[in-house]
């Protein structure tokens, strides 16, 4: 079972589900390489994908939205120290 680590803040429960089916599938895969497992760990792995997609995007888009609250009320603090613009610096 993987583990939260609190680093990426659109990363939860839900998504540590999506990861563990994409490696029970992979070890499936690995034990029995017909083709019906290389297609099941093909769509596993394309629905995780796509889901971490669609959830990343949504948090950066709020984030987004949260930036451009704070400068529209010149909350400076938490526009650049906080949780702000220095965090898209760091990545």
């Amino acid at each position: 079972m993987h583990e939260l680590k609190g680093h990426k803040a659109w990363f939860d429960e839900e998504r540590l589900w999506f990861l563990d089916q994409r490696k029970q599938a992979k070890m499936k895969w690995i034990q029995d390489t017909s083709q019906s497992n290389v297609n099941k760990l093909f769509n596993v792995r394309c629905e995780a994908r796509v889901h971490f997609r669609n959830k990343k995007e949504v948090h950066m888009k709020d984030k987004v939205e949260e930036l451009e609250t704070n400068s529209k009320i010149k909350n400076i603090k938490d526009l650049y120290l906080c949780r702000g613009i220095n965090d898209f610096k760091k990545g």
